[in-house]
């Protein structure tokens, strides 16, 4: 049998390291959780506008900044992975996300989720069931990308923001020149981004 015995100066050292060992591990814990709830806060909001999109109430308050009126529920929604490589169509629709301070390109390899609603509100197209959509692009409750699509065979696709705001803005090219080039049949480019470059797309509702 063998006894260890340890003085009592070497005990208090032990313990003392313990503590401290405890204290740093605690420390950088709650640094990390800082920097994450931060990052966060941050991307919840740009510009004045929320990006928050954890519900429906909230996807619904998201699109209503902008003055749109949709539907109450999605009329589809699915899963998508952002590509790890962007091809032709990626990258343009990326350019019209960098329009609307977003950047996909920071969520390649992700799984996003993308809401579509219908808007009833587009002038000259209030009576258009289902013509006009909206499509969110969602990841871990905080909308990251989407557009709004006339899926119609010439149709359209734009920014967020409502068309009479664009033109005063100079931005009547969105609805235009970021179209349905490199998306066939008019599809929305977030539609696009399930079909071509992402081979994985899991229909949940």
């Amino acid at each position: 049998m063998f006894v260890v015995s340890l003085k009592r100066d070497n005990i208090k050292k032990i313990i003392i390291v313990a503590l401290l060992a405890i204290t740093i591990i605690v420390g950088v814990f709650f640094m990390i959780s800082g920097k994450g709830k931060n990052s966060s806060d941050n991307t919840a909001v740009k510009n004045g506008i929320s990006m928050k999109a954890g519900d429906n109430n909230e996807r619904l308050a998201f699109l209503s900044q902008f003055g749109w009126e949709v539907t109450e529920d999605p009329i589809e929604v699915t899963e998508v992975i952002i590509p790890e490589e962007f091809d032709s169509t990626y990258e343009k629709y990326n350019e019209l996300q960098k329009e609307q301070n977003l950047d996909l390109s920071k969520y390649k390899g992700m799984r996003v989720k993308k809401w579509t609603y219908e808007i009833k509100n587009y002038p000259s197209f209030e009576n258009s069931d289902g013509i006009i959509r909206a499509n969110l692009l969602v990841y871990n409750g905080v909308v990251i990308g989407g557009d709004i699509c006339n899926i119609e065979l010439d149709g359209f696709m734009h920014t967020f923001t409502f068309p009479e705001e664009q033109k005063s803005q100079g931005e009547t090219k969105s609805a235009n020149s970021v179209s349905s080039e490199p998306v066939s049949n008019s599809q929305s480019a977030a539609e696009s981004t399930s079909a071509p470059s992402l081979a994985q797309e899991a229909t949940t509702g």
